[in-house]
């Protein structure tokens, strides 16, 4: 399975997912269907640390595209948090610093509790949830991987009411039981700049449409962000 296919299905749903955020949210199949992205966009990251030939290159590129993506992400969702791309780039680090002291256990674990806490308390969208299941996508071996992130949807149900995060396990149940249905997705070619700047264009292009169909002014948008 290549990065880019898993990478079209995440475009795809997340953007399915944004759109139904700002301009449908009272229809829950726009959400239902963007709940597949997150999963995606972590498998993606998983597979992309495997497979990329300098870690520390790709560690710079999910940095500068989880800060170009800041602002846009604000002002199309009006929320004072750490986006997505931002939490996977922490997800990502965590995996090159666990290698890094690889067979260091106690050291591991304490890591990874540090790097949870920090996405937890620390407003990261999805907060520990994104790298619990990076972690999944990682270490456990892949017919597991449904049962795992099955039980950690129950959690944050139990904990957050994540009621409709429990539709995001239909993404690892395509990758883990229907491979050659994610594999048909490798006939699309998307060049490494579409998919490289889609995250930060496509929520600029929200929030500049958002902003032009309000009628809000620049100032009264601000005190709408600072008040989130």
């Amino acid at each position: 399975m290549k990065v880019v296919s898993i990478q079209f299905l995440a475009m795809l749903t997340m953007l399915i997912d944004h759109i139904g955020l700002v301009w449908f949210p009272d229809y829950m199949a726009w959400r239902i269907i963007g709940r597949l992205a997150l999963p995606f966009y972590a498998f993606a990251i998983v597979l992309g640390y495997y497979r990329t030939k300098n870690v520390q290159l790709y560690l710079k590129r999910v940095a500068w595209i989880a800060l170009l993506s800041q602002l846009p992400y604000q002002f199309a969702f009006h929320r004072l948090e750490v986006n997505t791309v931002g939490s996977l780039f922490v997800c990502l680090l965590l995996l090159y610093l666990l290698d890094k002291w690889r067979g260091r256990l106690p050291l591991q674990c304490l890591l990874a509790a540090v790097f949870a806490g920090l996405l937890e308390f620390l407003p990261f969208s999805y907060g520990a949830y994104v790298l619990l299941l990076v972690l999944i996508y990682r270490y456990a071996q892949v017919h597991w991987f449904a049962l795992f992130h099955f039980s950690l949807n129950v959690v944050s149900f139990l904990i957050k009411g994540w009621f409709i995060q429990a539709f995001s396990i239909f993404a690892t149940v395509l990758i883990v039981f229907l491979p050659d249905f994610m594999r048909s997705a490798d006939k699309v070619k998307i060049p490494r700049l579409v998919w490289r700047s889609f995250y930060p264009l496509h929520l600029t292009l929200i929030a500049i449409i958002y902003y032009v169909g309000s009628n809000q002014s620049f100032k009264e948008l601000i005190r709408t962000l600072s008040l989130s």
